[in-house]
């Protein structure tokens, strides 16, 4: 067999299913066969338009599998074995991957006419589904397989490590960017996937007063499991009016922005203590503005830290460890289940967010 099914992007409006070449296996890849894999919200930027990728690119980036084929020179994996490999596949050569951000491993500003952002689009370590053909496909060649391939630990489905390619790990990484301490209030703003894992990540560091953000009660009640203690709809209440009360006045020691709306930033910026931390998360599609007042004129102390899932094998194994101990299910948040075959419905579903949709588990 020489030919797979992949879901590609098209124009704008349009990712279809098409035939493609089984990609060839140069000596530092792997071929995985994906038996699970999932549909991310930047997935949708790039149905969207709003994020440019080429004609005919195949979309998606979290994938679970098993490996087809290894390169000559890729060593400690066999053919057969269940594996993940990160949403950010970095190959550990940039300075700025061998200076502590192997996120950031490869370009980061690539030339882009479709981009609002002067002509370039920010690219990062992100590979699969953005620079190179991505994993919502019967088959994906993942690079650099050595630093990138992480064992699936026996007894894990692939639901239950669905999430670490990248809404665990960025959600987690807005955590560990918050600066939380043992005895923190944090906020999380927004409870889709990926603030649900910011959630749980703030639980496991220590917060332990840990607000949700959301305007859908049904993700809220979801937070609650995650670690939340107290839920905020924004749509009954002043959110920055009650985490003031909640806190004394004080402020919140940090606040994780998980959805990239102006609404929420601003949002996050009010209700930090002086001193506190922002953690964004949110992919941003327009441009964002920091107003004078909630930043307090730049005398607040505040730090602003921006994120990039981490990738590599040893955060994929990190991330998978916490799920085999038993620390925190992210399977409840695999809500729905389609065939490769019906992508096109998947995307309808998950890009309008009917019937209290999370994520997508997509079976080639």
């Amino acid at each position: 067999m020489s030919m797979m099914q992949a879901a590609v992007f098209v124009a704008p409006g349009r990712i279809e299913l098409a035939d493609k070449k089984i990609p060839d296996v140069g000596p530092n890849d792997a071929l995985i066969r994906i038996t699970t894999t999932t549909i991310c919200g930047t997935d949708v930027h790039i149905l969207k338009g709003e994020y440019p990728v080429v004609p005919g690119l195949t979309v998606g980036h979290e994938p679970v599998g098993v490996i087809e084929k290894l390169g000559s020179a890729v060593q400690g994996y066999q053919e057969g074995q269940r594996v993940i490999a990160g949403a950010i596949c970095p190959n550990f050569n940039s300075y700025a991957a061998q200076d502590g951000f192997p996120s950031q491993d490869g370009s980061y500003l690539i030339p882009s006419g479709k981009c609002a952002c002067h002509g370039y689009k920010a690219t990062a370590g992100w590979r699969f589904g953005n620079l190179i053909d991505g994993t919502q496909a019967e088959y994906v060649l993942v690079p650099d397989a050595q630093a990138n391939l992480a064992p699936i630990p026996d007894g894990l489905t692939d639901e239950q490590v669905l999430m670490c390619p990248d809404i665990m790990s960025t959600g987690f990484k807005g955590a560990e960017n918050a600066n939380i301490k043992i005895g923190d209030t944090v906020v999380v703003f927004a409870q889709g996937p990926i603030g649900l894992c910011a959630t749980a990540g703030a639980r496991l560091l220590g917060a332990t007063t840990i607000i949700a953000v959301d305007g859908n009660d049904h993700r809220l009640g979801i937070s609650k499991v995650m670690g939340a203690d107290v839920t905020l709809n924004f749509r009954n209440c002043d959110v920055v009016s009650e985490v003031m009360k909640l806190t004394g006045g004080r402020g919140a020691d940090s606040a994780i922005e998980a959805l990239g709306t102006q609404a929420t930033w601003n949002q996050a910026l009010q209700v930090l203590k002086p001193g506190g931390t922002l953690s964004s998360l949110g992919v941003y599609s327009e441009d964002l503005k920091i107003p004078m007042a909630n930043f307090a004129a730049g005398l607040g102390d505040h730090t602003i830290r921006t994120a990039l899932c981490p990738g590599g094998k040893e955060r994929m194994r990190r991330l998978m460890n916490v799920i085999a101990a038993e620390r925190l299910d992210l399977g409840v948040l695999v809500t729905h289940q389609y065939k490769l075959d019906d992508i096109v419905a998947a995307y309808d579903l998950f890009a309008n967010q009917r019937d209290g949709v999370l994520k997508i588990a997509i079976k080639p």
